[in-house]
């Protein structure tokens, strides 16, 4: 309980995305009043109208310190990236992700936040060499040779960044969520395209890999835990369920009497037609590709997690991958 009478004053970056809009609405029903630093051109319509929205890129550090100029105290929460594993220009992966990351760590710093926390992913925890059926924890040691593409070379980066802040003492923290399902993606995110391609009949085939699944409203929570109680200089990895792609499927055909599809894709395939893909929209169309090297790569990867210390640490346990894939579905409409 605040008996103060002040509200707590959190920042974030990328707030208007699916896991920072979900954070932000969390932030809200605590109390907080919410500074919302998003990319000029961020469409306003959709937040609530008590949020105090900043527009920086997270690329020009001048226009950062500007915009967190007065977190002394504050909390600050960094989500802003680019997620799409794919970009007409690769480096723009390094100064979004990598060095916007440092942007928006340093500022945080030096104009005297509470404490900061960097939003990784779960991508960049997948090595080369792992066996099949070994799940991955918090402590896995990963070389920038293990990234994959510069997507997830962008991320390591900057990963180790925050992490070599924390372990030198700075109020610096680090979560990892894996892939989020739910409600309320505005982008929408590709496991949405996915449900979403699924019940409307368009995916003809399946490939055969592993996934993690977590609910994004949970990961708003488990930022927020993280935030408060984390420990800089380590990972918490905030997983769901451990599936393989066929079991999301089966789960999606329960909920909807969608028939599986019974075509299983070789990687080759997959592969073959990622890079194609990409061909056409780096050279033609200029869109986002259909399916992306990189996300075909990290398809071949063990993608499966163990959480339980971060969960310990937390007192954090998310909810049923069902409940949220039906969530999810009655907010599209399926």
């Amino acid at each position: 309980m605040n008996l103060t009478g002040v509200r707590p004053v959190s920042y974030v970056t990328g707030g208007g995305g699916f896991l920072g809009g979900h954070l932000v609405r969390s932030l809200l029903d605590e109390g907080c009043r919410v500074v919302l630093i998003e990319k000029p051109g961020f469409n306003s319509s959709n937040i609530n109208q008590s949020i105090e929205l900043r527009l920086a890129d997270i690329r020009d550090s001048g226009a950062v310190e500007a915009a967190l100029a007065d977190c002394a105290g504050a909390e600050v929460y960094h989500l802003a990236a680019n997620p799409h594993l794919w970009a007409v220009d690769p480096a723009e992966f390094d100064a979004v992700n990598h060095r916007g990351a440092v942007h928006v760590i340093e500022s945080a710093l030096k104009h005297g936040a509470s404490k900061v926390l960097h939003c990784s992913t779960e991508s960049i925890l997948t090595k080369k060499n792992w066996a099949i059926g070994k799940v991955i924890d918090e402590q896995v040691e990963i070389e920038e040779s293990d990234a994959v593409g510069p997507y997830c070379l962008s991320k390591l980066r900057a990963e180790n960044f925050a992490m070599e802040k924390g372990l030198s003492g700075r109020p610096v923290v680090v979560a990892n969520p894996t892939m989020p399902v739910g409600p309320n993606d505005p982008g929408p995110s590709p496991p949405t395209c996915l449900i979403r391609d699924f019940i409307e009949g368009r995916m003809p085939g399946y490939m055969d890999c592993a996934l993690n699944l977590v609910d994004a409203r949970d990961v708003a929570t488990g930022l927020i835990k993280v935030m408060r109680n984390g420990v800089p200089g380590r990972r918490h990895l905030l997983s769901g369920e451990n599936l393989m792609l066929l079991e999301l499927l089966v789960i999606l055909s329960r909920l909807s009497g969608r028939p599986v599809p019974r075509l299983k894709i070789p990687y080759t395939v997959g592969l073959s037609y990622a890079y194609v893909s990409e061909w056409f929209a780096s050279h033609l169309t200029g869109k986002r590709p259909q399916a992306t090297v990189t996300g075909l790569k990290l398809a071949r990867r063990v993608m499966h997690f163990d959480a339980s210390a971060t969960r310990r640490l937390l007192g954090w346990e998310p909810r049923s991958i069902e409940e949220s894939l039906r969530d999810s579905l009655t907010w599209l409409n399926l």
